[in-house]
């Protein structure tokens, strides 16, 4: 197969790009990897790539990125202080464009209380949920959205610090094991039913993918190490629900005010219908990842992916 390659002229017009991974969330350790088969995408592609690892053992972040000579970032950090919208922040105050979404649209894809509270307003389906404090009486809460539930901090990625909770006494432990990650823990109703994940490449859905653990949820290891996670494009959705299902992905994404690329998660229960999770604004791009293997169900190679996000940075 032809390994995709830009032009010598859109080779210029990039000018020099700066992949900027690695970053110290509790995200590092993936981005490492993104960061790498990012750059190795780019330069395949004839792009004039090179790789900083924010935040390496000493570096002073901004220092780096002040002594770096680039026209424009690649961003392909995860979490915190890079998917939150503080780095895009640093870039705009450069004047040196980026991939991806903005400081706005970053900010709110990181919270997922601010991502549920504007797709209810917005009349999109999430899970009912709780945002508990110090105060908040736990039978109250297991009243309200009742057993099992799953907790989660509520600005972490990669399933990080997410519990799923049985009983009132498993709901204080895990409550306080998010907030070992996250002052903001975010309780909500669990779905049963299949979970499905949609990649969406400048505003347009790809091929929808139904993620099949023998986990109780997709969790990290389900994510990144475990060899029996299944991904089915034979998703068993009717035509009508798939484009249900891509519609209200593109939707999500938009009205968080999200650009360029991104990932959406959404769960089917049987009772209420498709019902959203969250949305990525900086996903995996590992060789686990879901976005790539989407990609390639349409017929885009990891290159020429990797390439079209950047063309949104022009």
């Amino acid at each position: 197969m032809t390994t995709f390659m830009i032009s010598a002229q859109e080779r210029s017009q990039f000018g020099r790009v700066a992949v900027l991974y690695g970053g110290s969330s509790a995200e590092r350790s993936i981005s490492l990897k993104s960061g790498a088969e990012v750059l190795r995408g780019l330069l395949q592609a004839n792009v004039d790539a090179f790789g900083i690892d924010l935040c390496a053992e000493g570096a002073d972040p901004l220092q780096q990125l002040q002594n770096a000579e680039f026209d424009r970032a690649f961003l392909i950090l995860h979490g915190r202080g890079g998917e939150d919208g503080t780095i895009q922040g640093v870039l705009e105050i450069m004047g040196k464009p980026y991939t991806g979404s903005g400081v706005m649209a970053s900010a709110l894809g990181m919270d997922k209380v601010k991502c549920k509270q504007i797709w209810s307003a917005a009349g999109l389906p999430t899970p009912s949920y709780v945002v508990p404090d110090e105060n908040s009486d736990l039978q109250q809460i297991a009243d309200q959205l009742g057993f099992p539930m799953i907790v989660k901090p509520a600005h972490e990625g990669s399933s990080i610090g997410m519990s799923k909770v049985d009983s009132a006494g498993a709901l204080a432990q895990a409550i306080g094991a998010a907030r070992q990650f996250d002052r903001a823990v975010l309780v909500e109703s669990w779905i049963s039913g299949p979970e499905f994940t949609i990649a969406v490449l400048n505003g347009q859905a790809l091929p929808v993918i139904r993620l099949e653990t023998p986990h109780e949820f997709y969790d990290f290891d389900a994510k990144y190490q475990a060899s029996d996670t299944q991904y089915h494009f034979d998703n068993e959705l009717t035509a009508n629900q798939e484009t249900e299902l891509k519609h209200l992905a593109e939707q999500a994404f938009d009205m968080v005010g999200c650009s360029g690329w991104g990932r959406v998660d959404v769960m089917l229960d049987q009772q209420r219908g498709f019902q959203l999770l969250e949305v990525n604004t900086l996903p995996g791009m590992t060789d686990h990842s879901l976005v790539p293997m989407a990609a390639r169900e349409a017929g885009i190679s990891f290159e020429e992916l990797v390439v079209t996000i950047l063309r949104g940075s022009l």
